[in-house]
């Protein structure tokens, strides 16, 4: 049964989906809260929570990476931002808060943002993260991935990140500009790399094909993202989510048995959008927006990505994101709320306690319906 649809007489469209447009449905027997396990482990490495935090500024520092590790999940620090620019970005964060303005917004964060990466910093970043005794995650773009990577490495990061918009396993690059080849970089680590983002089946099984242990699923960004409107490229996660899923199957099988994990990353502004990633097929999730509304999140009350200080075509809106409560209460509440910005891991755990599942994994499997909006 084909899902395309006739858009008009010379094109044809494929029919996909957005968190808003499914839902789970309960059909098994249903079990306590406490009962349910929210575990996940990738590589050598366990967690108790399946969250990953962005690396964004507005959303990781060193103590807020540190914070979201002694709760259980993994911060991942923006090696490419404020904190591996500038010795002291805590004053430059809160100045660049009380800009309202779009237009000098951005001009501030360009001049913020045109100070060199310094590689001293990155190692001084990754080993305050490393001190406090919690697994230690640093991202870079693709194109600085090479230029930094030893560093990275020499610091002693357990898990790196390399994450863009659409990161491609086949990019070409302009004469005289060596692109990133990611089979040969991953194959040379010793650490585990995650890489993407992703959005399609055939992009995802290429991405595993390298050796990644995790894929990104989606274009990153979220509420701070303006890429559709720019470029007018557009991931509705549900099937991006799916499909991804599917590619991880067949690379199970096609690989003798190498589990390559889904990570869903993008347009999860809620704990209910959370739970439907998991189960259309995700492991985990990166949050970026859900985790900049914490009240000590280090944007101050704003969120961006690094697309919005681009040098032509910033792609990112700089949005105002509020403060709802501490990022403890809104990974493990008490929610004081009831618009699925707080307790997003209570909220994950009777979700599937309600459903009848007592672990992630397993609940991949729940059943999904599909309501028109």
């Amino acid at each position: 049964m084909s899902n395309e649809i006739e858009i008009g007489r010379g094109k044809r469209a494929r029919r996909v989906y957005t968190f808003d447009e499914i839902g789970i449905v309960p059909t098994r027997r249903t079990r306590d809260p406490e009962l349910v396990s929210t575990g996940w482990t990738i590589d050598a490495f366990q967690f108790e929570i399946p969250v990953l935090g962005a690396p964004m500024d507005s959303v990781m520092s060193p103590a807020t990476a540190i914070a979201l590790g002694r709760l259980g999940g993994l911060g991942v620090l923006n090696l490419e931002g404020l904190w591996t620019r500038h010795e002291n970005p805590e004053p430059l964060l809160a100045d660049l808060a009380t800009i309202s303005d779009p237009v000098a917004a951005l001009a501030r964060m360009r001049e913020l943002y045109a100070a060199p990466i310094r590689p001293e910093l990155i190692t001084a970043r990754l080993g305050e993260i490393r001190e406090a005794g919690v697994t230690v995650a640093g991202a870079l773009s693709p194109h600085r991935t090479a230029e930094f990577s030893e560093t990275v490495i020499g610091a002693g990061v357990d898990l790196f990140v390399i994450r863009g918009n659409t990161v491609s396993a086949e990019h070409v690059s302009v004469p005289g500009r060596e692109p990133l080849n990611l089979k040969q970089f991953i194959y040379e680590l010793d650490v585990p790399v995650i890489v993407g983002g992703a959005a399609t089946y055939q992009s995802a099984l290429h991405l595993m094909r390298t050796g990644a242990a995790g894929v990104l699923v989606g274009f990153g960004g979220g509420a701070s993202s303006t890429t559709r409107a720019t470029l007018g490229i557009r991931a509705p996660m549900a099937t991006a989510i799916a499909d991804v899923a599917g590619a991880r199957t067949d690379y199970l099988d096609e690989s003798g048995g190498r589990y390559v994990h889904v990570i869903a990353d993008g347009g999860l502004g809620t704990s209910g959008d959370l739970i439907k990633a998991i189960a259309c097929g995700a492991d985990a999730v990166m949050l970026g927006a859900a985790l900049a509304r914490a009240t000590d999140a280090p944007g101050g009350g704003w969120h961006w990505g690094q697309e919005a200080h681009h040098d032509d075509l910033p792609r990112g809106a700089r949005v105002q994101v509020g403060g709802v409560a501490p990022l403890e209460q809104i990974i493990g509440g008490p929610a004081h709320v009831a618009d699925g910005t707080a307790n997003l891991i209570g909220a994950l755990r009777r979700a599937m306690a309600t459903a009848g599942y007592s672990e992630v994994k397993e609940f991949q499997r729940v059943g999904i319906v599909h309501a028109e909006r």
